[in-house]
């Protein structure tokens, strides 16, 4: 079993073989080759996690540090290129490629249809190359050895994120030239930046005061380091953190991916990428675990950002947008998990929400292009065939309704993930979510709050979508002619559903069987919390009767008022959102996400921009340009050219030397010219005084 170790390489190497196929062949391939290359790179990478957790097994979860190559040596500084082989890198492995794979799968049918509909079908090719250079980085992230190599990692994932939000870079999602994707993506890159920055401090805190970036030296030395360093090391992280996975105040770039192709959405900023803070953490735990302080900071931010976010999503139209401010949502449940000790909770949750909200968003994406053709088959075959094709927005909830009839199969997957995600018995999510609420009613009582109000929100917005979409009359021509997407869509739909049913049974009440498994690589004294009586002390295997009793009847009830509002009396075209009558101007803060962006833009993007403009106008424009090189530089050029050089060193001094130069030549040739009057007499009176001269000459010698 101790061979299987060394095909950890295989894991970065394989997504990189597939997207190098892809890159120098696909231009000759058709769509289903590059989409079968890419996803079988994907596949094979999900044998080899597989084949790593059964060795893992077989040796009683005993890490493994895989040597590959040196990589960087200068000096006394040694890191090397190694893979780590444990409990914790290895379920991350398995988590990306799995999912991974099944997007892979589903974005051959979604990319081809997406690719039609945009008129575009050139950029098939980069898209899956995008994909597979995705799985790599991540990869490469999860399974480092160092915090070095999980920087590059982090880096590299936000570069594909980067290449697939703006993959429609010259147009919108709606097919229409704009800038809006571009500046989607550019919004992502630069927002992480700040919070990469965070992670930078981290790591060059971390290598001067522990003199290695290398996992097991750093905690091992962790002991022996003073409390308020590995505080500022954790707080430095904590904003790394807030930038990948979404927390306040970081999250603003996330709503905004989904600009992005569905599939990516699905991928990178639901289930995987998202996810990297969660894992930094857990991957930190001796760090943390020493600083009480940062992990109550930790744990506060997530829980205020679960809420924050679920609020926003209340308000939300975009079928994609709702899930993303979900994402953001229980992305803080996560944070909130790992803050306080209950890493597995945290990493739990993350499994079973990679599964279940992967499960929506590539069912939003069978919704949209549903809508999609039937707006298509409207523009070629209704009454105004032929004609310009009206500007329609697909993931408009407000432009569907009625849909669980035309698109039966994608309305029971999304009821599948709609309940995991609302935390209804037996559903993947009610389980991971009760360890995270049962961990915080344990341990923090405002956390505890905070994230059992915020689930109630989850379980609304939810149910408001569901009741958005599926039910009601159609509240657009296009959803009356609504088509079902195809096997190659809804097979992977089905495989996650499955997961999202079932994902609960990795760590079971009584089984543990992820507790188990992640013991061999994080210490979980901190996990189960300190002694506590009443009824957090009642224990069903490890399930609290009271904690999950309260969650699923607030989930239940929240479910119950959606369909009220929504539901009962479904909206009719062009109506108002019954919500905004009852909340009024609160409702307008939810649907204007707070107008967090616009204070953004306020305090930052618009004194970026009158900075901006201040050093192009001001310093660069009339100082550099115009003082500088106009005045001071090309000035002093032209007076030395114009005046002391052409005025008096060449006019009065070169000139006028040649020029009196020429004038003594001039009176000189005159003067002799004279001599040159044309008589014969002349000449012979000048050839006699020559005789004299020359006879003279002789007899005075």
């Amino acid at each position: 079993m101790e061979a299987l170790f060394n095909l950890v390489p295989l894991v970065v190497f394989l997504p990189v073989l597939g997207l190098l196929i892809n890159m120098l062949f696909g231009g000759r391939m058709s769509e289903k080759a590059i989409g079968t290359v890419a996803s079988a790179a994907s596949g094979l990478t999900f044998v080899v996690s597989v084949l790593l957790g059964v060795a893992l097994w077989a040796g009683h979860g005993h890490a493994e540090v895989v040597p590959f190559a040196e990589w960087i040596k200068i000096g006394t500084l040694d890191i090397p290129w190694n893979f780590r082989v444990d409990t914790l890198s290895v379920t991350m492995m398995l988590v990306v490629s799995v999912v991974g794979t099944l997007i892979h799968i589903y974005a051959i049918g979604y990319m081809h249809e997406d690719v039609r509909f945009k008129k575009d079908e050139k950029r098939f090719q980069r898209f899956f190359v995008f994909m597979n250079l995705f799985i790599a980085m991540m990869m490469i992230l999860v399974s480092g050895d160092s915090y070095l190599m999980l920087f590059v990692g982090w880096e590299g994932v936000g570069l594909c994120s980067f290449l697939l939000i703006g993959f429609w870079y010259d147009m919108d999602t709606l097919g229409r030239p704009s800038w809006a994707n571009s500046n989607a993506a550019k919004k992502a890159f630069i927002v992480n930046r700040i919070g990469d920055f965070g992670f930078l401090l981290a790591g060059l805190t971390m290598f001067w005061w522990f003199g290695s970036v290398q996992f097991g030296e750093v905690f091992n030395k962790t002991p022996f380091i003073p409390e308020s360093i590995i505080l500022a090391i954790t707080l430095f992280m904590l904003i790394g953190v807030a930038g990948k996975s979404s927390q306040i105040p970081l999250y603003v770039w996330l709503p905004d991916a989904m600009a992005g192709p569905t599939p990516v959405s699905a991928l990178i900023h639901a289930a995987t990428m998202v996810t990297a803070g969660v894992y930094l953490i857990a991957r930190s735990w001796p760090l943390y675990s020493a600083v009480p302080n940062a992990q109550f900071i930790v744990a506060l931010v997530g829980a205020v950002t679960a809420l924050f976010a679920a609020t926003i999503a209340v308000g939300q139209y975009d079928i994609k947008k709702v899930l993303a401010y979900s994402t953001i949502s229980q992305l803080g449940f996560m944070v909130a998990a790992v803050g306080m000790g209950a890493f597995v909770a945290g990493m739990f949750h993350l499994v079973t929400h990679a599964f279940f909200k992967a499960l929506l968003f590539l069912s939003a994406g069978s919704v949209i292009l549903g809508l999609e053709r039937g707006h298509h088959h409207l523009a070629h075959h209704g009454p105004d065939s032929g004609q310009h094709e009206e500007v329609f927005d697909p993931g408009d909830m407000r432009n569907m309704g009625g849909l669980r009839k035309r698109m039966p199969v994608t309305f029971w997957l999304y009821m599948i993930g709609t309940l995991a995600l609302a935390g209804i018995f037996p559903f993947a999510g009610f389980w991971s979510k009760d360890e995270i609420l049962l961990e915080a009613a344990r341990n923090y009582t405002v956390v505890y709050v905070l994230l059992v109000i915020a689930a109630f929100f989850t379980a609304f917005y939810m149910g408001r979508q569901i009741w958005m979409v599926f039910f009601g009359r159609s509240r657009h021509a296009a959803a009356e002619h609504a088509e079902e997407s195809p096997k190659i869509i809804t097979v992977p739909l089905m495989v996650l559903a499955g997961l999202s049913v079932l994902g609960g049974v990795l760590n079971l009440p009584g089984v543990h069987t992820l507790t188990h498994w992640l013991e061999h690589t994080i210490a979980l004294a901190a996990e189960h919390g300190a002694e506590v009586g009443g009824f957090l002390a009642l224990s069903w295997g490890g399930l609290n009767p009271v904690v999950a009793l309260v969650s699923t009847l607030l989930a239940l009830g929240a479910i119950y008022l959606s369909w009220l509002l929504y539901g009962r009396k479904p909206l009719e075209a062009g109506q108002k959102d019954p919500l905004k009558k009852i909340l009024g101007p609160i409702f307008t803060g939810m649907e204007n996400k707070w107008f967090v962006d616009e204070g953004y833009r306020a305090a930052f993007v618009d004194r970026y921009a009158d900075l901006g403009r201040f050093l192009a106008e001001v310093v660069d424009g009339r100082f550099w340009h115009d003082f500088v090189h106009d005045k001071l530089i090309a000035g002093t050029y032209n007076w030395l050219s114009k005046i002391a050089l052409d005025r008096y060193a060449d006019q009065k001094g070169i000139d006028a030397f040649f020029n009196g130069l020429g004038e003594l030549i001039k009176r000189i040739s005159a003067s002799l010219r004279r001599l040159q009057n044309g008589f014969v007499r002349s000449y012979a009176l000048a050839v006699l005084f020559g005789v004299i001269a020359i006879l003279g000459y002789l007899l005075l010698k």
